[in-house]
């Protein structure tokens, strides 16, 4: 494949603690979320050979700190342009700092949105914020897939996302270790909920739903440090995979992500 065929795509950071995603292909250089500082997104950028200074444009998930806890730095820093929906725009209101207006632009939820040379479509998830949605991205029959942050995956989302060539796939966390952890009751039961997040066996099952011929590489996302286990999610979507007959050491690679240290930037 040349490089201008496809696109690459790096797991910047992913987890509790803060996600940012980095997709480029000839003609952009985009980001999804920045849920931590500036100097840390920088520090993870520079870690795949790239600079922030490259980038064009960055889309918002959702609301929640651990999405946008960089948003206003870097919205002033690099002047990008951002995009969200509308009652994602309103949740954040003031709280990541003053954001020219020139730069908010509308991202509606169900839609698709040409970015010069890759088309990206966005879907809505079931996750306690205002309007959360993810989105897919696609370019020369190509496809990666983001879906964290969501309590339960519908037949409609399915049909959005199903055969990419890869995804990064919600394992947030071990349903036992969650019940006996230290977290508050209620707290227990949002993560829970059909508006908090999927377990690695939600994880899995999902995986199994969608993944088709095309689909190459699933990483695990969003994972919790303290109701999770690395090596639990890596070996729950492993088995889950050869259960069904499909080989997870050749034919559709698990790969882990980390809330610290990016990934390889892949092309797709």
């Amino acid at each position: 494949m040349t490089e201008e065929n496809g696109f690459k795509y790096s797991i910047l950071a992913s987890g509790s603690t803060g996600n940012v995603t980095y997709i480029e292909t000839p003609e952009r250089k985009i980001l999804v979320d920045a849920g931590l500082s500036g100097k840390k997104i920088e520090g993870l950028m520079n870690e795949i050979g790239r600079s922030l200074s490259d980038v064009d444009s960055l889309l918002v998930t959702h609301e929640h700190k651990d999405h946008v806890a960089g948003l206003g730095v870097l919205a002033r820093k690099y002047k990008l342009d951002l995009y969200a929906n509308e009652q994602t725009w309103q949740a954040i209101g003031e709280s990541c700092g003053k954001i020219d207006t020139d730069h908010k632009h509308i991202f509606e939820m169900g839609k698709m949105l040409t970015f010069g040379d890759i088309d990206i479509e966005s879907f809505g998830v079931s996750h306690d914020a205002a309007a959360p949605q993810f989105y897919k991205f696609m370019k020369d029959g190509k496809s990666f897939v983001m879906l964290t942050d969501t309590g339960y995956v519908s037949d409609r989302m399915r049909g959005t996302i199903e055969n990419a060539d890869a995804y990064l796939m919600e394992s947030n966390h071990d349903v036992e270790i969650l019940r006996m952890g230290n977290y508050p009751w209620r707290l227990k039961q949002r993560i829970l909920s059909d508006h908090g997040h999927l377990s690695n066996e939600d994880g899995a099952s999902t995986a199994i739903s969608v993944i088709g011929k095309q689909t190459k590489r699933i990483f695990l996302g969003h994972r919790s440090q303290e109701n999770n286990l690395k090596e639990l999610a890596h070996l729950t979507m492993e088995n889950t995979l050869m259960q069904h007959d499909i080989d997870a050491k050749n034919e559709v690679l698990v790969l882990d992500t980390s809330h610290v240290e990016a990934s390889p930037l892949y092309h797709i």
